[in-house]
């Protein structure tokens, strides 16, 4: 996040900052869009498991917030770097996962030309097969143990297009595919199997609160899905190009050669160091969680998301070594983005209302000055009865400390939450319009 280090992420910054996208967008694409880009390249073992540094995020914002310009410009980025296992901008559930499979034939038949031969593209010895006088079951799970993973970056920045609305079967595919480890059997309609090598997902998404309520019905939050995925939230940075600049050659040439460079040398398992172990430590074990009932299931993989952005920016600065700077700043990014959570879906739920108590909301947290009453009725009397409802809606805020009443207006009530752990957080290391969201 430092300006002073020439890491990916500081550099993506640099690279974006001459557009009307938030920052908060830009980072998360740039560590997405690496994360993608590094596959199963680097690990941490944790107990009995393997962690890759594949991450699900979620742009959310207003329309306009520019959600579709960030994720473009990323995946653009990473495509020009060689990156090209990208799905379908709208797919079907089976012909994603056929698309998947397909992906890791293909890496092994490459691997097998290169090889100058044919048994390291078929994922099986041959020669074994004929020493046992057996024969090989084609159609089993076994026969794909050593192809290679099969990885694809999910970039949509209309997410709904892609996934459909209300499709919670692939949802919850997707859900398990995040941290699969071994062979994915699925069983199509026509009673065959397709079987996909270690699948090494990646997903930067992009929606509105609205659409993603629409996607996912509030019932639905508590999937496993729901607790892979990082919401992030954005605001409008403000900023206006009438005639944008075009993008820095120089330093796109510089990006693209350091991902050839991390993709080159970040290989294999990463350690942590003794300090980073302690403060990792004391950050698990005094998390006070998000103050929303709909994370409720987050809490129990904050763990492995935080293991999961130490991978991405330990490999964006090419260390092998998860030390206490790199806890810091993955550990403030992450509790700086569960602040903003709850604004990401919105006021939506199983209330009453629920739409245009969001709607009142959306309203206010844009406000610059505090909001009159007969502003805000002004904009919502078409989707109320009467002006006690508005009254009643914006009770219920206040009660829920999200708005407060200053000179006889409303404007949003901030909060920033104090950390339990001493140095386990950086505010500085993000930028003045990040900061300003809280």
């Amino acid at each position: 996040m430092s300006s002073s280090k020439e890491d990916f992420i500081s550099l993506y910054l640099a690279y974006t900052n001459q557009t009307e996208c938030p920052t908060f967008f830009h980072r998360w694409c740039g560590i997405t869009c690496l994360s993608a880009y590094l596959g199963r390249s680097i690990f941490f073992r944790h107990g009995h498991f393997t962690l890759y540094p594949n991450l699900y995020t979620m742009l959310i914002g207003s329309p306009g917030t520019k959600k579709s310009s960030a994720i473009k410009i990323g995946a653009k980025l990473v495509k020009q770097a060689g990156y090209n296992t990208f799905a379908a901008k709208k797919t079907r559930q089976e012909k994603f996962l056929l698309d998947l499979a397909e992906q890791s034939e293909r890496k092994a038949l490459l691997a097998g030309a290169e090889n100058g031969g044919e048994g390291a593209a078929s994922g099986f010895d041959l020669l074994d097969q004929n020493l046992w006088g057996e024969d090989v079951d084609l159609d089993s799970p076994d026969n794909y143990i050593n192809k290679p993973p099969a990885e694809c970056f999910i970039a949509a920045d209309e997410f709904n297009n892609f996934i459909g609305i209300g499709n919670m079967d692939f949802v919850s595919i997707l859900g398990e595919l995040w941290d699969y480890e071994g062979v994915y059997d699925y069983k199509l309609k026509n009673s065959k199997s397709v079987y996909i090598p270690n699948p090494t997902l990646s997903i930067l998404g992009g929606n509105t609160p609205t659409g993603f309520d629409q996607a996912f019905p509030t019932e639905s939050i508590g999937q496993g899905f729901f607790s892979r995925l990082l919401l992030v939230y954005g605001e409008p940075s403000g900023v206006k190009y009438t005639f944008p600049p075009p993008p820095d050659a120089a330093l796109q040439a510089k990006l693209i050669a350091l991902l050839g460079t991390i993709k080159k040398e970040m290989q294999g398992e990463l350690t942590m160091t003794p300090e980073a172990m302690d403060m990792l430590d004391k950050i698990y074990l005094n998390w006070k969680g998000i103050d929303d009932p709909r994370f409720e299931h987050y809490a129990n993989r904050r763990l492995t998301h935080l293991l999961k952005l130490c991978l991405v920016i330990a490999a964006s600065s090419l260390s092998k070594e998860i030390d206490l700077p790199v806890i810091i700043e993955a550990n403030t990014l992450l509790t700086f983005t569960e602040q903003l959570m709850p604004k990401a879906l919105g006021e939506f739920g199983k209330a009453r209302n629920s739409d245009i108590t969001h709607k009142v909301m959306t309203v206010i947290d844009q406000a610059k000055e505090p909001m009159p009453l007969q502003v805000i009725w002004r904009l919502v009397h078409n989707d109320l009865d009467n002006r006690n409802q508005l009254c009643e809606i914006l009770g219920n805020l206040q009660v829920a400390e999200k708005i407060q009443v200053i000179n006889g207006g409303y404007l949003p009530l901030k909060k920033v939450r104090e950390e339990s752990v001493d140095g386990a957080v950086d505010w500085s290391l993000l930028t003045k319009h990040e900061r300003d969201m809280i």
